[in-house]
Parts: C-alpha cells; structure tokens; sequence
C-alpha cells in the first residue's frame, strides 16, 4: 500500500515531508520551520501540558469504582449506569471533528482552556442530586475531554516539534496516570471523608481549576499573523480521507482503543468469575493502568532509538495477546503477571497511536484534521467494544469466546501499525 498525493514524500518524522509552511490549526502563527517552545517557557508550558492530560480521564473513570452506590441510590438500572461510561466515548468520537474548527476559530490556548471550563462545570452539575444533572454532567465532561484529545497533539507538534517523543510521552502517561489515580482513590477518599457519591465525583473538578488556573497565562501568547495566512489556515485539509497512511492511523488508534476500553469493562468481571474477590479484581485493573503509565512514557521515547516504530507496535500487541492467553490459562492464579503484560502493551499502543498523529503530519493544520479524524472514528469503534464482548460472552456462556475475539483483533492492529509507522507523511491539500 502507498500513499497518495505530493505530500506524501518519504521524510524524516517530524520534519515536514510537504513544500508548505507549517500553518497552526487556529490560524494565528506560521512556523517555518516550527521554532518550538524554549527555555523557562517550554519548562512552563510542559508543566501545562500535563495538567491538562492529568484531566482527561479522572471525571470519567472515577464513576467506575462508585457504579454500584451511584445504581443503588439513584434507582437506576445497570444498563443506564453503564451508560455513563459508554457516553463519554461517543462524545470522543463525535465531537472530534468540531474541534478543529474551535481551534481555528478561537485558537489552540484558548479553546484548551475552553475544555477545562467545560469540565469544572461538568463536575459542578453532578453535584445535583438528580439522575438528568448526573448525565448532563457527564455529557458535558466529555465534550470538553473531546475537544482536548485532538488539540493536544496539535499543540505538540507546534511547540515541540522536536521533542515530540519526549512530550508525547509525558502526555499519554499522564493519560494513564489520571486513570489510575481515579481508579485508586476515589473511594478512599469517599470513606475517608464520609461523602456522598455525587461530592465525590465533584472532588476531581479541583484538579480542572488548577489546570485552568496554570493554562490562563498561556491564552496571551498567541501571535499575530496575516491577513492572508490566517484565511488559508481558515480552510480545513481536502482530501485527507483518500490517504491511505490517515487511514492507517485512525485504524491504529480504533483498534487499540477497542481493545482497552473492552478490556477494562469486562477484566474485572473476568477475574471474579474465575473466584476473585470484587475488590481484589477491581485493584488489578488499578494495577494495569500502574504498569500502562510505564509503557505509554516509554514507548515514543525510545522510538527510533532503540526499536523502530514497527516493531514496537508489533511488541505492544505480542505483550497484549500474552496477557490475554493467560487470562484464558489461568486468570486468577497468575492476574499480576498478566495485569503486567497488559499494561505495558496497552500503555506502549495508545503512546504510538498519538505519536503516529503527530509524526505523520507535516504542519500543525494536518495534525489538528488527522487528528479529529483519528479520534472520530477510533472512539466510535470503541464504544462499541464493551457491548460487542458482552454480546458475546452472552451468546457463548463464557469468557474464552470474547478473549479470543480480543485476541484476533491484535492481528489487525499490528498490521496497521506496521504501515502507520512507516516514516511519510500524510496526503491532503
């Protein structure tokens, strides 16, 4: 397979393979070649990068730990609690396309501090002692997170053009690091500060208000441009979708998405019906976002170091299908070792999937398109995974049908990432 169309010239990640200059997604600052952040303001707005990661997550996973109390209280069924996780990720995909255009329209710091707002008053809502406030809530937490997963990479790739491993990095662990803490201490700190579960889940909204707080400096940073610079990044990229490289990627990014979203909803049910305790088994699945932290830090930082790209796709999904025949093995007697491979896999898969975002685009306009199509289509495929493995568990009576689809779908995945690797860049005009 090849890709498409003059900007698709065989260069260096990074580096720029179009004759373009590279052009921000909000229009307001051309970068030939990107110059990138430097020095106390780098340090600074590093700082602010993974404040803002540190939030993508918390709001969302701490309704996990809390599902039963929240059902209990509220009188809601187990499908409706279920929604509030399968919500934020079609928000994910759906929203993914608008958010370019808010970076056009209002520039990327702004609308980054946009999505903080967004998710302080998010947490507000679900102060309410109301099942509609509870999902309005939700909804709202996950547009602010939607926009902020396609902005970020854009902005990596503008201030940090050749630190992209490095930031990429710190960001995805950061990702990883906000699950865990929320899986970990959600309830501690309900029991604790004897809370009820709608105070509890307010609680994670501090951490937007200090991310808010340390981004604000950022939104008079941005520079102006002219006239005619900023009307021809005014104009989204036309024909990014008949690139076969941005398709390989949003694969990428679809994929190992299903596989850990799938994961994580049904793993601790796994292991208790394999005779583990539920609490045991919902610290395992702590356990693996623990492990992910170390791979998705790892993973773009020894790209082109140590491993290719390739193989390292090629090793996440190895470590994954040893994790998941294990479970098949024996899924209690050896949880930590596969709660272990499963991390470090996941954890390497997601940390790619962005850095092929970033690498794989010449300027900042392709990454903020190729972006906002990599997360479109990678959460709408993930929402449906936890729903497709439970169908499945129904139909067989078990757990060894719906690991084995999990199983088979790392094949597609590697191959993908194996032409997502490839050091091009994509198509579009």
């Amino acid at each position: 397979m090849h890709d498409d169309g003059p900007a698709a010239t065989l260069s260096a990640p990074g580096t720029g393979g179009a004759a373009r200059p590279d052009v921000p997604a909000d229009g307001t600052a051309p970068h030939t070649p990107p110059p990138g952040a430097a020095g106390r303001r780098a340090l600074y707005l590093g700082a602010g990068v993974i404040l803002l990661a540190l939030n993508l997550r918390p709001a969302l996973v701490a309704v996990s730990p809390l599902a039963n109390t929240i059902r209990d209280e509220s009188g809601m069924s187990a499908a409706a609690t279920s929604l509030l996780t399968a919500l934020p990720l079609l928000c994910f995909g759906l929203l993914a396309p608008v958010a370019p255009r808010l970076g056009r329209r209002f520039g990327l710091e702004r609308s980054l501090l946009g999505t903080m707002a967004l998710i302080c008053a998010g947490t507000a809502l679900r102060l309410a002692d109301s099942v509609a406030a509870l999902f309005a809530g939700t909804i709202v937490i996950g547009a602010g997170i939607a926009v902020a997963n396609v902005l970020l990479p854009g902005l990596i790739k503008r201030d940090f053009a050749a630190r992209s491993g490095l930031m990429t990095g710190l960001y995805s662990m950061s990702l990883f690091g906000g699950a865990a803490l929320a899986a970990g201490v959600t309830v501690p700190v309900q029991r604790a500060a004897g809370l009820s579960w709608q105070a509890t889940l307010a609680c994670w909204g501090a951490l937007a208000v200090v991310a808010l707080v340390v981004w604000l400096p950022q939104t008079r940073s941005r520079t102006r441009t002219a006239a005619a610079t900023a009307r021809e990044a005014a104009h989204p990229v036309r024909g990014l979708w008949r690139s076969p490289l941005a398709w390989q990627v949003t694969a990428y990014m679809g994929l190992q998405s299903l596989s850990y979203y799938a994961a994580a909803a049904w793993l601790p049910t796994m292991l208790t019906d394999a005779g583990m305790s539920s609490g045991d088994a919902g610290w395992m699945l702590s356990f693996s976002s623990l492990l992910g932290i170390a791979g998705s830090f790892l993973a773009p930082v020894i790209v082109g170091r140590r491993l290719p790209a390739g193989a390292l796709a090629t090793l996440g999904a190895v470590l994954c299908a040893a994790g998941f025949a294990g479970m098949l093995a024996a899924p209690a007697g050896g949880a930590y070792v596969w709660m272990t491979l499963l991390g470090l896999g996941q954890g390497a898969a997601i940390s790619l999937a962005l850095l092929f975002i970033v690498q794989r685009a010449p300027d900042i306009r392709h990454t903020a398109q190729l972006s906002s199509m990599a997360q479109c289509f990678g959460y709408i495929l993930a929402a449906t995974g936890p729903a497709v493995l439970g169908a499945v568990h129904d139909a067989s009576g078990g757990w060894t049908a719906p690991v084995i689809v999990l199983l088979a779908l790392l094949v597609p995945q590697v191959a993908m990432g194996l032409g997502a690797a490839r050091p091009r860049h994509v198509a579009g005009r």
